[in-house]
């Protein structure tokens, strides 16, 4: 006589809804659900990696094209910015941008997920902004040329603190001139840009250096505190 076959395991069971956008997924979605979510995974990764944003497939244009306007309009509504409306700003990216500290981006620029920015800042045509990156631009602002690349997690802060050893840190007033970056300048990931710095169009900032000095057309930069190593014009390709 033979044994009974064992109860199948149950299935696992749905995912709620949330309240704050995540996933629903589950193995047993299909059709208009299942759809749902894979848009959803799309735009989470065109808002990590918003290079591709630029290079879409038709069928995808029509819909990614509806989603950014939607992301234009409510920030538009609660901060004080100036967006084309070809950039590319993920709902994630984080900003800023009070009365007088003004966030412009222009045509073709992105601003990926968790980037930080606080105006004034204004991006030129084709600037993309990776994710984690963080540009305060104080009182002084933030200028960036057209074309140029600004790596995740690099930091740009126009504004510094006073050192007077007779005050309190929290005490020492606040000074701000500014940072200008020329066109095709490539920032690298973790690199740092400190208060008055200018940077010449064409120069490259290696991983991790921290630019306290203005840097030349076409230089190469790298270390702490940055230095030149080298020349684009001159480096071998």
């Amino acid at each position: 006589m033979s044994e009974a076959p064992p109860n199948p395991p149950a299935p696992p069971p749905e995912r709620a809804p949330t309240s704050n956008g995540e996933s629903t997924w589950h193995p047993g979605l299909q059709g208009e659900a299942l759809a749902a979510e894979r848009r959803a995974q799309h735009q989470e990764r065109l808002s990590w990696m918003p290079w591709l944003y630029f290079s879409l497939h038709p069928r995808h244009r029509d819909w990614a094209a509806a989603w950014q306007r939607e992301v234009h309009e409510r920030i538009q509504l609660l901060e004080t910015v100036v967006l084309d409306p070809t950039c590319f700003i993920a709902p994630q990216a984080r900003l800023f941008a009070e009365p007088g500290r003004t966030i412009r981006v222009g045509p073709g620029a992105s601003i990926a997920a968790e980037a930080f920015v606080h105006g004034p800042v204004t991006l030129g045509a084709h600037v993309s902004v990776n994710s984690r990156a963080t540009l305060d631009g104080g009182k002084g602002g933030i200028s960036v040329g057209e074309g140029t690349r600004i790596a995740s997690g690099a930091s740009l802060y126009a504004f510094d603190h006073q050192l007077d050893p007779t005050r309190p840190i929290r005490e020492q007033p606040v000074r701000s001139r500014g940072i200008v970056i020329g066109e095709d300048v490539w920032i690298g990931a973790s690199a740092g840009v400190t208060d008055g710095v200018r940077i010449g169009a064409g120069a490259v900032v290696a991983m991790g250096a921290v630019v306290t000095r203005d840097v030349p057309e076409f230089a190469i930069v790298a270390g702490v505190p940055a230095r030149v190593i080298g020349d684009r014009r001159t480096h071998p390709r």
